[in-house]
């Protein structure tokens, strides 16, 4: 089963083994990461998944679909280029782990 590791600001790390399927965002919300908020459940409305991915990961991942990125506009930390995803619109997919970075604040 594949792994997600959620860095906090702080430095502090919460990894999650998941399924495949899961999403980042649907996984921390059920396991109290904190950070990661999903106020919309998963519908790419409200920009509080937001978070950053690592590097070394990007190209595992869908490409940013248009609303994706029109809700990455709206993000309350500034936009980190194609490290910012919304954590409802990503899953492992093809990848045994990914890591992602908590912004400091989601609303």
């Amino acid at each position: 089963m594949p792994t997600i590791t959620y860095v906090q600001p702080d430095g502090a790390e919460t990894v999650l083994i998941v399924d495949p399927a899961t999403s980042v965002m649907r996984a921390a919300v059920s396991a109290g990461v904190p950070g990661i908020v999903g106020e919309c459940g998963g519908q790419a409305m409200c920009a509080t998944c937001h978070v950053l991915v690592r590097p070394e990961y990007l190209a595992w991942l869908p490409e940013v679909s248009e609303d994706e990125d029109e809700m990455l506009d709206c993000i309350a930390t500034p936009r980190d280029g194609t490290r910012s995803r919304l954590g409802c619109q990503i899953t492992c997919g093809s990848t045994d782990a990914l890591v992602v970075d908590v912004p400091k604040g989601q609303v």
